[in-house]
């Protein structure tokens, strides 16, 4: 059986830190950012962890 390939998508917005936890972005930080305010924005800057229930679906498209 071959390799299975790693998802260029999800390998572009997901990383593995030491730990084995995955990073993500966050979501709401690319338009109609006027009516945030800043505190709100700032806090979007912050790489958040994926959720647990979702850790499986990653690393199978990330190949790990």
């Amino acid at each position: 059986m071959p390799k299975m390939k790693t998802h260029r998508g999800a390998a572009k917005r997901f990383k593995t830190k030491k730990n084995g936890t995955i990073k993500r972005g966050s979501a709401y930080r690319s338009h109609i950012l006027t009516k945030k305010d800043q505190k709100r924005k700032l806090g979007l800057r912050a790489a958040q962890t994926v959720d647990s229930a979702d850790v499986s679906r990653v690393r199978t498209l990330l190949g790990k």
